[in-house]
């Protein structure tokens, strides 16, 4: 790959990873409700997963959706359906100290990773990434794009977890931790017309 081809594949990863989404929304309200500690899971699970979507998605799964146009339908619905379930979850988030079984916890290592999968923001990235910059999928090629992406795709998430700590002290009051999370779970749903 020459090297305006990688300064572009670069800037893409970093533009698309960076920019709000389902991801990041979702790190950015676990670092507000559960701490930096307890998001660095999820965290890693968004890095890593996503990495690993583009290598499988680069490798068949793109010629799959292209000889069955139905599992894009398929794909839309339960996309849907899950991101609706989540930002009702996070609409509904107990206060981080408060005690009791309403108490909700961070996303998993596994649960980031399998959401991907169900992100329309990450299936347009791992598409358009494919196309664009290695589009005869050769396994190399895919590699690259790949290895660039999870270099830039977990500090760039990880930065929403930060944001979402750094306002844990302006969230201690519940009503304005109620309006963030309410907020969050408005921008996630928002967030849906990725699939439009």
């Amino acid at each position: 790959m020459e090297q305006t081809t990688l300064a572009a594949l670069s800037a893409f990863a970093l533009v698309s990873s960076i920019t709000p989404g389902p991801n990041n929304m979702m790190l950015m309200a676990s670092g507000a409700n559960f701490g930096l500690r307890h998001t660095v899971p999820h965290a890693l699970g968004v890095g890593i997963g996503f990495t690993l979507m583009i290598v499988l998605v680069g490798v068949g799964l793109m010629g799959l959706f292209d000889l069955f146009p139905v599992l894009n339908i398929i794909l839309k619905v339960v996309s849907v359906a899950y991101l609706l379930w989540l930002a009702w979850k996070i609409a509904n988030a107990a206060a981080p100290d408060t005690a009791g079984s309403a108490r909700g916890k961070p996303m998993s290592f596994f649960q980031a990773v399998m959401f991907q999968w169900v992100n329309p923001k990450a299936w347009s990235m791992a598409l358009t990434a494919i196309a664009l910059y290695a589009p005869d999928r050769n396994f190399a090629a895919v590699l690259l794009v790949a290895v660039i992406f999870g270099i830039i795709n977990l500090p760039s998430t990880s930065l929403w977890a930060v944001m979402g700590v750094s306002l844990r002290g302006w969230l201690s009051s519940p009503a304005r931790l109620k309006a963030f999370n309410w907020t969050m779970a408005a921008l996630l749903v928002g967030s849906l017309a990725l699939l439009i």
